[in-house]
């Protein structure tokens, strides 16, 4: 499947290619079919490319450790979490600040890093991750804290994350979200992550490009298709993760570009090279 509203001209443009991973390069431990190819003639035609993540289960040299295993070769710079850009944006507000962190340890990791202190007692934000080692005890305290008035921060808002086992989909940080609205009475988060400015703004450290030269690719479209949307880019949906084409079909977000996956986008590219 392809649906373009772009003219073949400005995909030829395209010089920067942000890429999400989870349900766009791959699913798990397993390449998205046409993935390798795709990057690879990135590379061939002197293309530049980041991997672009809301998942902030880990830190920037995890997923160079996970992508090098499936057969990706990556370095931590062609990286960029939700994580690292919600530290980013917090050392901006307040350089060694103490935060209550839900996280995993890669995440703990990537904030340690920076400069933070980690820790329950007096911290200055409570940031809540893509916690997969989230406990009843972590949610009544960081429900207690925000009930408190202290600062309530979110790497991002994604609802499910998908994985390659039966059950298609697991909680992410949006359904976390939910739960602890509920406790305490209403209260969310400012939310750092796609589709969201902030990590825009993080993304642009690392690669400088104009508008006209960029494009976010993903399978989200209320995050990576709005992140498109927000920063002026050109917005790419593959249907290879979470998104189906009904989906897209009724969402008021449009891509500017709909693709079965990354193969799809390499055709396309090549096509519009072509010309």
């Amino acid at each position: 499947m392809r649906i373009c509203n772009k003219e073949l001209a400005q995909i030829k443009a395209l010089r920067c290619f942000a890429l999400d991973m989870d349900g766009t390069v791959y699913l798990g431990d397993n390449l998205l079919p046409g993935a390798l190819e795709f990057l690879q003639y990135l590379r061939d035609t002197g293309r530049e490319y980041i991997f672009l993540t809301n998942n902030s289960s880990k830190d920037s040299q995890a997923y160079v450790e996970k992508l090098t295993r499936i057969g990706v070769a990556a370095v931590a710079a062609d990286v960029l979490t939700s994580g690292e850009a919600t530290a980013i944006y917090l050392k901006k507000r307040k350089s060694g600040a103490r935060i209550f962190l839900l996280g995993t340890e890669n995440l703990e990791r990537e904030f340690t890093k920076a400069g933070f202190v980690l820790t329950a007692d007096k911290p200055d934000f409570v940031v809540l991750g893509f916690d997969m080692t989230l406990s009843y005890a972590k949610l009544v305290e960081a429900c207690h804290l925000i009930r408190e008035g202290v600062e309530y921060i979110a790497t991002h808002p994604d609802i499910n994350c998908p994985v390659a086992d039966r059950t298609g989909y697991i909680p992410d940080v949006g359904a976390m979200i939910e739960l602890i609205k509920a406790s305490t009475g209403g209260v969310v988060p400012k939310i750092i992550g796609k589709p969201n400015r902030e990590i825009i703004e993080a993304l642009q450290l690392k690669k400088s490009k104009p508008q006209s030269e960029m494009a976010m690719v993903g399978d989200r479209i209320y995050t990576d298709v709005a992140m498109a949307k927000n920063a002026g880019i050109t917005g790419i949906l593959v249907l290879s993760g979470e998104t189906t084409i009904e989906i897209a079909d009724s969402s008021s977000i449009k891509p500017d570009v709909i693709v079965d996956n990354l193969g799809g986008l390499l055709d396309l590219l090549k096509e519009a090279d072509s010309r």
